[in-house]
């Protein structure tokens, strides 16, 4: 709006910079939804640490929730007795008194910047989002560091100068259990949540820093989306090097030898079993090992490139009595056809099949 002499109206620019400073009726929808999505964590587990060995090949599970544990906590603390570990019980976590109103205090502020549209409260929402986030993970760190160090010192098992300080994201090998430290579904809400507030903070504050709206310019768009995408999935479990001498074969339970050969299961709940023939991994799959929708990766290691992996339906396999792998299934993998047909060449009854023929061979 002008005034009469022409310049800009002060009462219509005051409004002009209030509209700037407040979100959008989507943003302010989507703050709420993520504010409100915080309720699952009152129903569902937020953390949980899987355990496992040749003798629980099922696993060993403990939830942590909000409030309290779940799971197989009494058969984890019959074990851990052998190694000195103290017994794990509610009463060692003081949080499970406050998480809950912690939880409820951030919902509460979340609704706050969805009904006021203020983008400076959703500012100060992300930075005590970040800071709390920061905060839990550096004291589940400290809690897991004086678990595993403090032991009993008549315990029956001992290894000297050895520490079990569980993982505090991910897998760490614990004399011979494989121990993964990942979000459960209540924290994969909370990080869903968390990124979906900073992605439409990002975008108000995009679209009043740039003239034309924040879709005008769609590749810093599509960049930035993109990016957030993969900071969500960056916690998934990925293939892990063979560690000879230390890696069993999960099928036929023989130490890992040879890196040319073999491959990886993922399940989706980020368990890996590791295999020193690719035979085991296809017999174990036969066997219905492990049931197909739990599946994320299979995976074959490639002769030429060792503990190098690639996804078993895009790999070819050259097949010979000369090829000696561990378990004498005489084969290996490529990454390509014509570099298995080139391996193969002058090799005693060779051919080059694909991932299907493999599981059709060795049954």
């Amino acid at each position: 709006m002008i005034t009469a002499s022409g310049a800009p109206c002060p009462g219509s620019y005051y409004n002009s910079m209030m509209m700037k400073h407040e979100l959008s009726v989507t943003s302010r929808i989507l703050v709420a939804f993520a504010s409100g999505a915080l309720i699952v964590v009152f129903f569902l587990p937020a953390w949980r640490i899987d355990l496992f060995a040749p003798q629980y090949p099922e696993g060993l599970t403990m939830n942590i929730w909000i409030n309290g544990l779940s799971g197989d906590v009494d058969i984890i603390n019959g074990l851990n007795h052998y190694i000195g570990m103290k017994p794990i019980h509610e009463n060692m976590f003081p949080e499970f008194k406050f998480l809950p109103y912690l939880v409820g205090f951030f919902m509460l502020l979340g609704m706050i910047v969805a009904v006021t549209g203020k983008r400076k409260f959703l500012f100060v929402y992300l930075v005590l989002t970040g800071i709390g986030g920061t905060l839990a993970l550096y004291d589940f760190w400290k809690w897991e560091k004086n678990y595993g160090s403090n032991l009993d010192p008549t315990a029956p098992i001992q290894v000297p100068g050895l520490t079990y300080q569980p993982p505090l994201i991910g897998h760490k090998r614990l004399l011979n259990f494989d121990t993964y430290s990942l979000p459960d579904v209540g924290g994969w809400v909370v990080i869903a949540a968390g990124t979906l507030a900073f992605v439409v903070w990002f975008v108000e504050w995009y679209r009043n820093r740039q003239p034309g709206g924040f879709f005008k310019r769609k590749k810093i768009a599509i960049a930035a989306l993109a990016s957030f995408t993969l900071l969500s999935f960056s916690c998934r479990t990925k293939s892990q090097p063979f560690e000879v001498g230390k890696d069993n074969c999960h099928f036929c339970k023989m130490g890992i030898t040879d890196t040319r050969f073999g491959g990886e299961l993922i399940t989706k709940k980020g368990k890996v079993f590791k295999f020193d023939d690719i035979s085991c991994l296809a017999n174990f799959l036969n066997a219905g090992g492990e049931e197909q929708s739990n599946i994320s990766q299979t995976l074959t290691v490639l002769f030429e490139m060792p503990n190098k992996f690639l996804d078993v339906n895009k790999a070819f396999f050259a097949v010979s009595p000369d090829i000696k792998s561990p378990m004498a299934s005489n084969i290996a993998a490529f990454s390509n056809k014509p570099g298995a047909e080139n391996f193969a060449k002058g090799k005693q009854q060779a051919s080059v099949i694909n991932w299907q023929q493999v599981l059709e061979k060795v049954k």
